[in-house]
């Protein structure tokens, strides 16, 4: 039996006159030419899973993706599709297809893994944002008003507004508006001093470097902190720089031990 498109029962140019179809096919038993029947309306139908995919284009997923979704949703509906309670496929199959893609997005499509239950927040909290956007120009609704219009709690509210945020993800390696030199958002986070390290050191020596002799703390600091060579110290202080490097040696000798000393007492 052929299947024809008709422009007077549908609100589409091109949707297929498929009522005969199924009711032949609630009339058939399992077996090869039910299935053939069931190919042949699925692919009847396909242009209208198409273009419902298309509806969604912009949020992020392929187009070839989202056809898939919706063929899925058409196969769905036209399983359950039930002739005999009189309603047009259309009406059914439509809400199916559309409900199939929108799971889609809910379970597949967020960069950040949200439970269920807060996803269904953010849509609840999104649809009345939209909702009272256009009876309070000029500003954004309060949580209270949100709370109020969507019939939910003021910290569910808050709960769904932050998984507005979090559909999607910016990548680090992405360059940042009006950056032409590749600066990324990876190059502005800050990361751990590497001087952080030395604190707890510094803090455990500075009593016990304060207790050597006046040259002796000199030398020291010359050498660590000035970042002065061994030949440079004796230089400036007169001496050999075989005597600076015994020096060095014996202070920080002395310190390391006088402060494993302190840490065994602790």
């Amino acid at each position: 039996m052929a299947i024809r498109a008709t422009a007077k029962r549908h609100p589409h140019d091109d949707a297929p006159d498929t009522a005969a179809a199924f009711r032949r096919l609630a009339a058939l038993p399992d077996g090869e030419e039910r299935d053939a029947l069931r190919d042949e309306i699925v692919e009847a139908w396909l242009p209208m899973a198409d273009r419902l995919a298309g509806r969604f284009r912009s949020r992020g997923e392929s187009f070839d993706d989202l056809r898939q979704v919706a063929a899925l949703g058409l196969v769905k509906a036209v399983d359950r599709y039930d002739p005999g309670l009189g309603n047009a496929f259309e009406s059914y199959a439509v809400p199916t297809v559309t409900g199939e893609i929108k799971r889609h997005f809910r379970d597949h499509m967020w960069t950040v893994h949200v439970p269920r239950r807060v996803q269904e927040l953010r849509n609840r909290v999104r649809a009345a944002s939209q909702d009272l956007s256009q009876s309070i120009p000029g500003r954004a609704p309060t949580v209270a008003e949100i709370a109020e219009h969507a019939g939910l709690g003021e910290e569910d509210v808050r709960t769904g507004l932050e998984a507005l945020e979090s559909f999607s993800a910016l990548s680090l390696d992405a360059a940042l508006p009006g950056s032409d030199d590749g600066y990324s958002l990876g190059d502005v986070l800050g990361a751990p001093d590497p001087a952080l390290a030395t604190v707890v050191d510094r803090e455990a020596v500075r009593d016990r470097l304060a207790a050597l002799p006046e040259r002796e703390r000199t030398i020291l600091y010359m050498r660590f902190f000035g970042d002065m060579t061994q030949s440079g110290i004796a230089e400036e202080l007169g001496i050999s720089q075989m005597h600076v490097s015994r020096l060095i040696s014996r202070c920080c000798g002395r310190v390391r031990e006088q402060v494993m000393s302190d840490s065994d007492e602790d």
